[in-house]
């Protein structure tokens, strides 16, 4: 364990950093599974109705540095086209 206590607070402060990117990562791949499993029914309404609130999700992980910002924009790229192709 840390004995400075530069140290000792750099270990608090990663604790909690951890445990709020665990937590945005967490509600994002929820939604994203949420809307895949939507996409899969071939729900088109419901589907195009969650895909803003997915998309705030990833946004908001992204912002805080949870996820990367190419990561981000990846999957709402791929979320996007799925649901394109369902209305389609």
């Amino acid at each position: 364990m840390a004995n400075i206590k530069s140290a000792i607070k750099r270990v608090g402060v990663n604790q909690k950093k951890r445990v709020e990117n665990t937590n945005f990562k967490t509600e994002m791949r929820t939604r994203i599974k949420d809307l895949e499993k939507l996409i899969e029914a071939k729900e088109t309404d419901k589907a195009k109705a969650a895909l803003p609130v997915t998309f705030q999700k990833i946004d908001k992980a992204v912002q805080k540095g949870g996820v990367h910002k190419n990561n981000g924009n990846r999957q709402k790229s791929r979320l996007a086209k799925m649901v394109n192709e369902l209305g389609a």
